[in-house]
């Protein structure tokens, strides 16, 4: 993370200090908010003062520059357009034409593919898109279990991909590694027509030419869902599966700093035949997006979708990658010297899996006790959890929001002091109640706002506000 990034310096380039028309309409917007509508600006207010001075270890999420904010918000928000650059349903959509393929392009140049669709609204329509072009109503899928660290779109059965399809899942082996061997057995057993290689839970790397050897073997589709570690993958952080893979999914904001949204793409096999023998896998994938399973697609998303493509191919995001993984390793280590059951014993990308149980308390009540104290992680199941999903056993911690912060691994073991005390002030009075030690809780929001000081997000102006205010509805 370059020094300009780390103190929060104002962005320039072509342009820097020339007022256009769309800065003009935003200007205006903001103005007009806090007029019209104070009590919803000043809660807007209050959570974009609130990020600045939050220690955020959500392993699914990532910081927007404010650029993409910008273009998240622009007038492009305002064309309707069902269709795809060139062939589009309604008239006025000539910029937004050149603003999809822009994001396009730039997508492509950011994973090496030959193929992108960027209209999917997350990495669940983009699964759900990619399935139904893959798939038949009752054909069967093969993928990692959920409560393995799985996705609900890979067929859990509280997801509609489990009520479509018929789903199989595959699982981990004792050392909580995927067991690869199983897989191979239940793809044979089985013979899914696609097999997915992704997960949101899983701490240690992905074997995709396993995978597709496995999908060789049995004539599958091999689908990778990347949308947990995309920024590794563009970063050469992690092996990318683009060229591995029939077809690759991610979302846009977990870990590449974008909008909600998701991505579609495609490499060595995008011209590949689907399953009717004729049809190239990208055509395809652009019947199932639109108009099998969305509709318009979201115009200023898209255009968010651009910019941040954009930042994913500079230096300073690849130098963020590798803080990322560093910073991962270097905590599940600290975790892990201070008691902790870290899953798998450590980890290869931005996560870290705690089993709470170890301690005695739910991972709801780590979540909520920590939450109290302006440290942000959320509660997971883990392999072989007797909790419910609202309740679990486990703790998912991710480095993402660290890393764009500058925070590196020598200030790990600060990070994790600072959980530690957290849990350890913390009294277990049921499955979903606790208190945690008032004093205990006062000064570690104070280390942290300080912690968060040193660190600022990049771009972001100044927080307001010295010390994390306490958070609605805080549960003691």
């Amino acid at each position: 993370m370059t020094e300009a990034l780390r103190a929060g310096a104002p962005s320039g380039g072509p342009g820097a200090g020339r007022e256009g028309a769309q800065h003009r309409l935003l200007r205006r917007g903001a103005a007009l908010l806090e007029e019209s509508d104070p009590e919803l600006a000043r809660l807007l207010d209050a959570e974009a003062d609130e990020q600045t001075h939050t220690l955020a270890m959500v392993a699914s999420a990532s910081v927007a520059d404010p650029a993409v904010l910008a273009a998240g918000g622009a007038a492009l928000s305002n064309v309707t357009a069902e269709g795809y650059p060139g062939a589009r349903y309604h008239p006025g959509a000539a910029r937004f034409d050149a603003v999809e393929r822009l994001a396009a392009e730039r997508a492509r140049h950011a994973f090496g593919a030959a193929y992108a669709n960027v209209q999917p609204h997350s990495c669940s329509s983009a699964n759900q898109a990619v399935l139904a072009a893959l798939l038949a109503p009752g054909g069967t899928l093969l993928a990692l279990d959920l409560d393995s660290g799985g996705h609900l779109t890979h067929g859990s059965p509280a997801s509609v991909t489990g009520r479509h399809y018929r789903a199989v899942h595959y699982g981990l082996d004792a050392a909580g590694l995927v067991d690869y061997g199983a897989v191979a057995e239940l793809a044979h057993r089985h013979r899914p027509q696609v097999l997915i290689a992704g997960a949101s839970a899983y701490p240690r790397r992905l074997d995709f030419e396993r995978f597709r050897s496995i999908a060789d073997e049995v004539g599958a589709y091999l689908v990778a869902d990347i949308s947990h570690i995309a920024g590794l993958v563009a970063a050469g952080e992690h092996p990318s599966p683009v060229d591995v893979a029939h077809l690759t999914t991610t979302s846009t904001y977990k870990q590449l700093g974008g909008p909600r949204g998701g991505l579609i793409l495609s490499g060595a096999e995008h011209r590949t035949p689907g399953p009717d023998g004729r049809t190239p896998l990208e055509r395809l994938v652009q019947r199932a997006v639109f108009p099998q399973s969305q509709g318009t697609p979201a115009p200023a998303a898209i255009a968010a979708k651009a910019r941040a493509l954009a930042l994913v191919a500079e230096p300073a995001f690849k130098e963020a990658m590798r803080l990322v993984v560093e910073d991962a390793s270097a905590l599940a280590a600290a975790l892990a010297l201070r008691g902790h059951r870290v899953l798998t014993g450590g980890t290869d990308n931005h996560m870290v899996l705690l089993d709470m149980g170890a301690r005695g308390m739910s991972g709801v009540v780590a979540e909520r006790a920590l939450e109290e104290c302006a440290i942000l992680a959320n509660r997971n199941r883990i392999p072989s959890d007797t909790r419910p999903p609202l309740v679990t056993s486990g703790l998912r911690l991710g480095t993402n929001i660290l890393a764009q912060r500058g925070i590196g691994p020598d200030e790990m073991p600060r990070c994790a002091e600072l959980m530690d005390r957290v849990l350890g002030a913390t009294t277990v009075l049921g499955d979903t109640e606790h208190r945690v030690d008032p004093g205990v809780r006062d000064a570690v929001r104070r280390e942290v706002a300080a912690l968060c000081r040193a660190h600022p997000l990049p771009f972001w102006p100044t927080a307001r506000t010295a010390v994390a205010p306490e958070r609605s509805g805080e549960r003691h």
